[in-house]
């Protein structure tokens, strides 16, 4: 299941874009945003989404 970025909550810290296994997450007009076609949830890659795990910002990141 994809997941996205809450534009209203992300404060750009660049955290979650290296992290990223299959490169879905880039800047755009300040904030981040996350490919749902590219998003697998971080599926075999790793045990949960890295992008949560590393995001400072409690919600910023959610499933849709």
């Amino acid at each position: 299941m994809p997941l996205k970025i809450i534009a209203s909550t992300c404060t750009a810290c660049s955290a979650c874009e290296p992290e990223c296994p299959n490169v879905a997450i880039r800047e755009k007009g300040g904030t981040y945003v996350i490919d749902p076609k590219k998003c697998t949830d971080c599926e075999g890659h790793f045990d949960e989404p890295q992008c949560i795990a590393v995001c400072p910002v409690d919600g910023c990141i959610v499933k849709i």
